[in-house]
């Protein structure tokens, strides 16, 4: 058994899946670096003082010993990152087991509350119907937030794998605007979309990249303070579709943007305008866009709103 976990160890590949790293991040990987270094580095110390010392045992007694340091520094590096990457693996797989858990008593109260709305039950006054919308809406906040939550943690185990298709891009975004209007009109924003003629398709993921429109789109919307405009442009640039989405919202604090893409945060402007959101969607959206080869970036100003992009390849 002792003997199948040193193998296990010694499996490079197996280990870096472990941990959901990619191969310049894995522990194991870096050790094995590190002792190519070391074998370098004690060549070229016996090099040198084979040239400068005539003793060859002082010689050898300096090579050694500069192998023992390098070595003990490799071993303790590699430890600490290895403790790192296992602490986050356990948070990842933690995270992943809660919001699997908390799926079914969430579903179950949302139908319970609109069993309860429906009248079904027993006769509801207005106060009562007031308090259960109130709380139908905060089960759905609830279940947004456990939804995000899955979603990064499959990304972080490397457990959210692409089924890709061939689909217009136009369509799915076209189809991604009818659905949010209602929301838009209610929050006196208006919506323009202005697609380059006879796109072509992209072979992507597209459930992966509803995901990255739908939290662009619900954000330049959202944060939108009184009456505004979105507008959407699409078009292609090289071997690439280049999609763009500009608000004019509140937009991000200069002191900020370094931080956007970061899983939970969430600007200290947005927070006083006490809006809704888990500072999730677009660390998601950067990891979906990055996986499919593209890039996403954006150009923002506070108080005059914000422009985000992303680029996917045309193959």
């Amino acid at each position: 058994m002792k003997f199948k976990e040193v193998l296990s160890q010694l499996n490079i590949p197996v280990q870096c899946k472990k941990y959901g790293l990619s191969l310049w991040q894995c522990p194991q990987f870096l050790f094995l670096i590190m002792g190519l270094a070391i074998i370098c580095s004690s060549l070229a110390t016996y090099a040198i003082g084979s040239k400068y010392i005539e003793d060859p045992l002082l010689v050898a007694l300096i090579v050694l010993m500069l192998s023992a340091i390098l070595f003990i520094i490799a071993v303790i590096i590699t430890r600490s990152f290895e403790r790192l990457a296992e602490a986050n693996r356990m948070k990842s797989e933690f995270v992943s087991i809660v919001s699997h858990q908390l799926r079914s008593p969430i579903s179950n109260l949302k139908w319970v509350i609109e069993l309860l709305m429906s009248g079904r039950i027993s006769k509801v006054t207005p106060k009562q119907l007031e308090y259960f919308r109130i709380l139908k809406e905060n089960s759905g906040r609830m279940e947004e937030l456990v939804s995000d939550l899955l979603i990064v943690s499959r990304i972080e185990q490397g457990k959210l794998p692409p089924k890709k298709e061939w689909i217009s891009l136009k369509n799915l975004i076209e189809k991604l605007i009818r659905e949010i209007e209602v929301f838009a009109k209610a929050s006196n924003v208006k919506i323009e979309f202005n697609p380059e003629k006879n796109l072509p398709q992209i072979f992507t993921d597209p459930s992966q990249l509803k995901l990255v429109i739908e939290n662009l789109l619900d954000n330049a919307v959202r944060y939108i303070k009184g009456k505004g405009k979105v507008k959407i442009k699409l078009e292609k640039r090289g071997k690439n579709l280049y999609f763009e989405i500009k608000d004019n919202g509140v937009g991000i604090p200069k002191t900020d943007q370094k931080y956007i893409f970061q899983k939970f945060f969430r600007s200290g402007n947005i927070m006083r305008q006490q809006t809704e959101g888990s500072g999730l969607g677009l660390y998601i959206a950067r990891s979906i866009i990055n996986k499919a080869g593209g890039e996403i970036g954006f150009s923002s100003q506070e108080d005059k709103g914000s422009t985000f992009w992303f680029t996917l390849p045309i193959k």
